[in-house]
């Protein structure tokens, strides 16, 4: 299934230590899709938090909690901890392909190849969540994340170019907390227009 590497397994049990809870596991899977890949979720959680369909991997005293949807996702992965040139960090190693579906791999050709570059122009970036039954769902971050301009750049320029560009998708539906936005591109105080026009 997993392979947590000993000095991976070392990081995260005195993490857990420190925490003074005795019974912590660690909860991982994939929370969505990125430009880079996979994105994960490495977060501690109770044995007894343990959800109906979750896989439960033993490592020498480090018990993994995995959702059920994460487990196609992740066969064969291996969690290490790396430190290089003054920074450390949990490094996942994924053998495993980011689409299966040609639908979802053509979408996130579009993404990577077009729009990500025009919206990061903004500061922005958008990432491919999934695809079910001809709608694309996507998540806006970035300059894109609570903009003012989000709703013009996603109707007149995003669904519009996938569409193009992949025939089977009939929407793309935007799945952001706009109101989590940080630093939007556009706001009444700073000006600014959609990449693609307004």
């Amino acid at each position: 299934m997993i392979t947590v590497t000993d000095t991976a397994r070392r990081n995260v049990l005195e993490l857990m230590a420190a925490q003074g809870k005795p019974g912590l596991a660690l909860r991982f899977g994939v929370r969505g899709r990125g430009q880079g890949g996979f994105l994960y979720r490495l977060a501690f959680a109770m044995r007894d938090e343990q959800a109906p369909g979750d896989v439960v991997v033993e490592s020498e005293g480090l018990t993994v909690l995995i959702d059920a949807e994460s487990v196609p996702l992740i066969q064969g992965t291996t969690i290490d901890y790396v430190e290089q040139g003054g920074e450390s960090g949990f490094k996942i190693d994924n053998p495993n392909p980011l689409w299966t579906d040609a639908v979802a791999a053509a979408v996130q050709g579009v993404i990577d190849q077009e729009i990500n570059p025009a919206v990061g122009t903004h500061g922005g970036f958008v990432t491919l969540l999934d695809v079910r039954e001809g709608t694309a769902f996507i998540q806006l971050g970035g300059g894109c994340q609570g903009c003012g301009m989000a709703d013009v750049t996603l109707k007149q320029g995003i669904e519009v170019r996938i569409r193009e560009v992949v025939p089977s998708i009939l929407a793309v539906v935007d799945t952001t907390d706009h109101a989590e936005g940080r630093n939007p591109y556009f706001s009444p105080a700073k000006g600014g227009q959609s990449p693609y026009g307004s």
